[in-house]
């Protein structure tokens, strides 16, 4: 004990802890440096990007930021602001890619956490194994189909694309979160006159919040993030997601970087808010003091 208590005691010599944060913050500089070099496209003035080793911008201006956020279009005799459009095609579809997710995964997840019954682990396999093709092996089959239920060019059809992935993946999440929270929790609280469903809403879903929060984040960004299929399967360019619109500004033989950065920032924007007000949950435990043995 004495032993322990020394080495929990000892004084970190002055070299180790230089060391430590030497190694912290290469790493930090080494994942920045990319985005400082975006930020600096981005608000570069100058024609073309410039090699440098300290990515500053030239001759500052928020000239292309300015161009893809006011870009519009002409409908009839109205003027129709197509980037706001396309910013709500991507949020949209990736909100409800996240919401479908989340609302089919999680009483199939905790069916398959706390019930036995006929099929329950060949339907899990079937599960697994629908994670093991990339999406774009399913583009032509989707393509059809849509084209047959005229979904094509719709936010709609989108949405039941990418479910397809986001309620597999949910589900496995959410399952291992289901079964890490103890039993006796959801006894207890029926043993006090509470009924299945209530204990599940009022006990198991609260402990599950945090889980329940990275998987919602996960099916977000996912959708978020996704060019293959959106590319494949939207033609209009007012129903274009976000980086389907980035991908327009690097063509086969001209390349638009500084528009394609100020883009990549604006992008950037509503997951790093999504971060931020989802902190307090990816850092909680799922079941901190749940219960005393």
């Amino acid at each position: 004990m004495s032993g322990t208590a020394s080495d929990a005691g000892r004084k970190v010599p002055w070299i180790e802890s230089f060391a430590s944060h030497l190694v912290v913050i290469l790493a930090v500089a080494f994942a920045l440096y990319p985005v400082l070099w975006v930020i600096a496209l981005a608000f570069s003035g100058t024609a073309t990007p410039e090699a440098k080793v300290l990515p500053i911008p030239s001759e500052p201006t928020f000239d292309h930021l300015w161009a893809v956020v006011s870009t519009t279009r002409e409908v009839g005799d109205t003027t129709q602001w197509l980037f706001g459009r396309q910013l709500a095609n991507s949020l949209i579809v990736s909100i409800a890619t996240a919401l479908v997710g989340i609302g089919i995964a999680i009483p199939a997840a905790y069916a398959l956490a706390r019930f036995d019954f006929v099929g329950k682990e060949r339907g899990l396999r079937v599960l697994l194994a629908t994670q093991m093709f990339p999406a774009v092996a399913a583009a032509i089959p989707l393509y059809l189909m849509l084209d047959f239920l005229g979904l094509l060019n719709s936010r709609t059809g989108l949405v039941l694309c990418y479910a397809t992935t986001a309620v597999p993946f949910a589900i496995f999440q959410l399952r291992a979160a289901f079964e890490s929270i103890p039993v006796d929790l959801e006894e207890a609280a029926m043993v006090d006159g509470a009924t299945r469903w209530q204990a599940f809403v009022k006990v198991v879903l609260p402990a599950a919040r945090p889980a329940i929060a990275v998987t919602a984040l996960f099916a977000f960004m996912s959708a978020y993030n996704e060019f293959i299929l959106a590319a494949t399967l939207l033609g209009k360019e007012d129903m274009f997601t976000l980086p389907v619109v980035l991908q327009r500004f690097i063509g086969e033989y001209d390349a638009q970087w500084e528009a394609f950065a100020a883009g990549a920032l604006i992008v950037s924007l509503p997951v790093m808010i999504l971060f931020y007000v989802l902190q307090r949950n990816l850092v909680a435990g799922l079941t901190a003091g749940g219960v005393k043995g």
